[in-house]
């Protein structure tokens, strides 16, 4: 599937532009909350250490990196979902629930910088969208494809934004 915005040769890089993809429904494990955005650091770093955790013990190998899917957009707290894909069904424990993407047309985007700048990222991201005649869905999520350290330079993360189309 071609786009207008995937023959812009003014961004150099071809992940950083929009484009929409089909994808088929995964299944996931999850931790699921809602925060206010206050809270998003901990509640990322304590779902991620008790999924760690659980996953390992049922054996339960992860299919990529680590994702964030909101339903609804973003507010004043924010109804989350942290996890991974997973190919099989995780047994619920300590928080850790089945879950899963959802499949279908998406339009999809590489944000490459730090987590401030992923506010702007979806904006832009929304706009291509409408740009396009379509509509994007409640629901959305961020591949985290670059995993983050205390020490790394933030123009080095790598984020895949990932936006449902409305049918």
């Amino acid at each position: 599937m071609s786009t207008d915005s995937e023959r812009d040769t003014s961004i150099p890089d071809p992940e950083q532009r929009p484009r929409l993809v089909e994808l088929a429904p995964e299944t996931t494990a999850v931790v699921r909350g809602v925060v206010s955005p206050g809270e998003l650091r901990t509640f990322f770093d304590e779902a991620f250490g008790t999924l760690g955790r659980v996953l390992h013990g049922q054996q339960v190998p992860t299919k990529g990196a680590a994702f964030g899917l909101t339903h609804g957009g973003p507010g004043e707290k924010w109804d989350l979902e942290v996890g991974f894909v997973t190919g099989q069904e995780v047994r619920a424990e300590d928080g850790v629930v089945p879950g899963r993407l959802p499949g279908g047309r998406v339009a999809r985007v590489t944000h490459h910088g730090g987590f401030d700048g992923l506010g702007e990222a979806w904006e832009r991201l929304g706009a291509w969208i409408r740009e396009q005649g379509l509509r994007g869905g409640a629901d959305r999520w961020e591949v985290y494809v670059t995993r983050p350290t205390p020490d790394m330079d933030p123009r080095d993360l790598r984020t895949e934004l990932n936006w449902p189309i409305a049918d």
